[in-house]
């Protein structure tokens, strides 16, 4: 007879042999784990693909991923982990939460974590489901009839891009591969803990597989689940702070993934500081991604995406940007014609633009007119000295 399952899993054994690896060594032995060799990767991606498991090892963690089709994207909720389901289509509240007519829990009281493949395919689902998990997703609880309920399962939402992220970036957003039902309720994505840029993972290929040894499976699936015990979410505030531009969901966010993170790579909670600053970036990045996609969707209350941490001790505060928003590109560093210029401003609501501002001559009766998509504000507050003989048009263009 050959066993199937663990007995009993130490977690105390697991943390001492971490100890024995170095930081690089243990994340190429976790790669190795998931199937893939890690000597085709940079940190970067190799830190993206352990974002993948936090679901497995972080209660009511939500995940996003949108990216090509072949990526590897649902694997770990396939293989990695037997306390993982993935859905491929639709499902209701009584599936997935409760049944009021049996009065039976439903898969969030079964798995440690619900993942659904091809989103796309969610567009027929009904309303009441997203409502019900809008609230679970943020509080991990939620009512049915007379009861009010509560469960620890997280949530993955997996689905594939049809445009480059360029193109999706300058002509719309990057939630536009989900379906209708969840795209339209913007509270719900503002729930969201972390987005991973599909885009940037490489199709899978043979030679990106490994035949070297990792964990086995089961072992690794008992490592993430006893793991879940855990709190790790106070660990950044021994040598970080968060800026004031995140509020409590971003803070929450970046908390909730910093601390998957740590499980995964730190078992034991003892952690560098250079090492945490770099995993506090990653959760960063992946919850402003969410912001600046709400706040390109049209909602005011958004605006705030300067995401930063402060060094507690020397005081130093770091911005963290996303590398899609090619704002280093933003202003050309070619010589500008004559009559144009760089301009910026910042309202009441501390919201920052920046302009491009054109100035051309004719003859005239000196007349200005005023071109471009400029609100009436600004063209108000236009004053330029212009010769009587002469007529101007200026254009402004938002960047």
């Amino acid at each position: 007879m050959k066993p199937i399952q663990l007995l009993s899993f130490d977690l105390d054994e697991y943390r001492e042999c971490r100890s024995q690896f170095s930081t690089d060594e243990w994340i190429d032995l976790l790669i190795r784990s998931i199937g893939l060799e890690p000597s085709h990767f940079d940190r970067r991606l190799k830190l993206l693909f352990l974002v993948r498991p936090i679901p497995l090892c972080e209660q009511n963690y939500n995940l996003v991923e949108l990216g090509p089709r072949g990526t590897g994207k649902s694997y770990a909720y396939q293989e990695l982990s037997p306390y993982a389901i993935l859905l491929t289509g639709s499902t209701t509240v009584a599936n997935l939460f409760y049944n009021m007519a049996t009065r039976r829990m439903g898969l969030i009281d079964l798995w440690d974590a619900v993942a659904f493949d091809e989103v796309a395919d969610l567009q027929k689902m009904p309303k009441e489901v997203v409502t019900t998990l809008k609230t679970y997703c943020e509080s991990g609880t939620f009512a049915r009839g007379k009861e009010a309920l509560s469960g620890s399962a997280s949530m993955a939402m997996f689905g594939n891009t049809n445009q480059p992220v360029e193109v999706m970036v300058r002509s719309s957003h990057l939630f536009v591969p989900m379906p209708d039902v969840i795209r339209e309720d913007m509270a719900f994505l503002d729930r969201i803990h972390f987005y991973i840029p599909g885009w940037e993972v490489p199709k899978m290929r043979i030679e990106f597989f490994t035949d070297r040894y990792g964990f086995v499976v089961d072992y690794l699936a008992e490592a993430l689940r006893e793991l879940r015990r855990h709190n790790f979410t106070e660990l950044v505030d021994r040598y970080f702070s968060l800026d004031s531009h995140l509020n409590a969901r971003d803070v929450k966010a970046v908390r909730k993934t910093g601390a998957g993170l740590v499980k995964l790579i730190h078992p034991s909670g003892e952690v560098a500081k250079e090492e945490l600053a770099e995993l506090l970036e990653l959760a960063i990045e992946g919850r402003r991604r969410v912001k600046e996609q709400l706040q390109k969707m049209g909602s005011f209350e958004y605006h705030q995406t300067s995401f930063s941490y402060i060094d507690i001790e020397s005081r130093e505060e770091r911005y963290v940007g996303v590398p899609e928003a090619g704002g280093r590109d933003l202003l050309s560093t070619d010589p500008l014609a004559p009559g144009s210029v760089y301009v910026s401003s910042v309202d009441e609501q501390g919201k920052v633009g920046v302009y491009r501002l054109e100035v051309g001559c004719a003859v005239g009766t000196g007349k200005l007119k005023v071109a471009g998509g400029i609100d009436s504000t600004m063209k108000e507050s236009i004053q330029p000295w212009l010769p009587l003989s002469s007529s101007a048009v200026m254009e402004g263009r938002f960047l």
